[in-house]
């Protein structure tokens, strides 16, 4: 029997392979796959079809698969055991028997079909490998162009694909331009639409802060300094805690750095965001005495159970530890994960007196009930 043969189609296949890195079974599977479906729609056939390619030769080989009856009620699925017997002499009933047919000018066919496989499955491999690329670099910072800046959404060029950065991801206090570079914060990778994957990014993300603080401060780099929490209202002011176990480090200062040049590179990159460098402490009352900085605090009174923290301050200091809007207090409790009420000295002292008049009002009348007995 002829059969039909791609040698050069095998080579093809080899070479996408070694260039590209897209398997050749899998290639191949897909382009068995594809030459039945191929057969069907071209010959207008309600038979099955095997299609097998020696992965040496390219040799194309096609099959009729017929199921082995007594008696014969379809010719293109059946075949009776009498006529199976020629093709295979052990068969028996129930048995698929593969007969080897050579359709005539399939040879065309099957190219068209092999180039427009092997396009797709090019296509599909490279879409996937870019998806894994940027998968993996989730939680990282990646730079970009803007490509569009309207409607709201940005739109960045990655290089191989687009970025998304949607409003909410967005510092409010920035505005971006078509062609600015700019950095951002890899939060996840989507497959779009017709499969094309989508970086979608941010820099309003708390943990873009963290991944800058990465990036220019050696000592938490390198695990010498640890970033316990970040706290974020993005384009007006974050707190970061920091810590090291090592007696010899100061992690604030490492991460300020000598006249503030280390924080300053990232307050730049944040476009003024005003950032608080804490000291973590396993004690919460320092911690959150730290975390209300620039306000001074008197005392803190820690309710444990209830994560609560009761924080005592100047009658100069409460507007600064409270902040505009309550941005100060607000962002001390998620640095924290703490609840924390501030009241200034005489607020405090005036609820103590409160207390005392109570408690007094109640022992007389505690008192009175005993005389009258």
């Amino acid at each position: 029997m002829k059969s039909i043969e791609s040698k050069e189609l095998i080579m093809a296949i080899e070479e996408l392979e070694k260039e590209r890195g897209i398997n050749k079974q899998y290639l191949l599977e897909a382009l068995e796959a594809a030459l039945a479906t191929a057969y069907k729609k071209n010959f207008d056939s309600a038979e099955n079809v095997k299609i097998t390619m020696d992965t040496s030769t390219g040799e194309i080989r096609v099959f009729s698969l017929k199921e082995v009856v007594n008696d014969v009620e379809d010719n293109m699925l059946q075949i009776s055991l009498e006529d199976a017997k020629k093709e295979q002499s052990n068969i028996k009933i129930g048995d698929t028997v593969e007969i080897e047919i050579i359709p005539r000018d399939f040879g065309r066919i099957a190219a068209q079909t092999a180039k427009q496989v092997i396009v797709q499955k090019i296509r599909e491999a490279e879409r996937s490998m870019v998806f894994n690329e940027y998968n993996d670099r989730k939680g990282e910072i990646i730079s970009g162009i803007v490509q569009k800046s309207e409607g709201g959404t940005i739109v960045l060029d990655l290089g191989k694909l687009e970025g998304i950065m949607l409003v909410k991801d967005q510092i409010p206090t920035e505005s971006y331009k078509v062609n600015d570079k700019i950095r951002a914060y890899v939060l996840n990778v989507e497959k779009g639409i017709k499969g094309i994957p989508q970086v979608l990014v941010s820099r309003s993300h708390p943990d873009f802060v963290k991944k800058l603080f990465e990036f220019e401060i050696p000592e938490i780099y390198e695990g010498l300094i640890e970033i316990k929490s970040v706290a974020r209202d993005a384009g007006a002011r974050s707190k970061i805690a920091v810590y090291s176990t090592n007696e010899n480090i100061d992690p604030v200062g490492s991460c300020v750095g000598q006249k503030g040049i280390r924080i300053q590179n990232i307050i730049n990159e944040l476009k003024g965001e005003k950032i608080d460098v804490i000291e973590w402490n396993e004690e919460p009352s320092i911690f959150i005495s730290a975390a209300l900085l620039p306000a001074q605090v008197m005392a803190v009174d820690i309710k444990e159970a209830e994560r609560f923290a009761q924080v005592i301050v100047p009658d100069d200091q409460l507007s600064l530890a409270i902040g505009k809007a309550g941005q100060n207090a607000r962002l001390a409790a998620k640095l924290t994960n703490w609840k924390i009420d501030i009241k200034s000295e005489s607020q405090f002292r005036t609820l103590l007196e409160q207390k005392k008049d109570e408690t007094e009002e109640c022992e007389e009348t505690e008192q009175t009930v005993e005389e009258n007995e």
